[in-house]
């Protein structure tokens, strides 16, 4: 007695049929997983910006350092302390007039 010719067939299809899934499977986890090529890109932009952003910050920190070594002891810039007099305290020379 031997199989039946659909059973004979199922077999490779069913063979077919977990393979196809499984590929299938694997193909979308390496494409959309954590670890897939769109959280790649997106890992990869994420750490462009926050390359820019750093870029601004050390630029930021290095303005200020030039005006405190501009404010320090050691060097001292009288029209970096006149601006500051007027912003921070508001103060005027006696000749000026101020208008608001």
């Amino acid at each position: 007695m031997s199989a039946s010719p659909a059973r004979r067939n199922i077999v490779p299809l069913s063979v077919f049929a977990v393979a196809f899934t499984l590929g299938a499977y694997f193909t979308f986890a390496a494409v959309q997983g954590d670890y897939g090529l769109f959280r790649r890109a997106e890992i990869l932009d994420e750490a462009a910006r926050l390359e820019a952003e750093r870029d601004q910050l050390r630029a930021n920190v290095a303005e200020m350092e030039n005006l405190t070594h501009r404010l320090s002891d050691a060097y001292l810039d009288l029209d970096l302390l006149d601006q500051q007099a007027r912003d921070v305290l508001g103060l005027i020379r006696m000749d000026e007039i101020v208008i608001r």
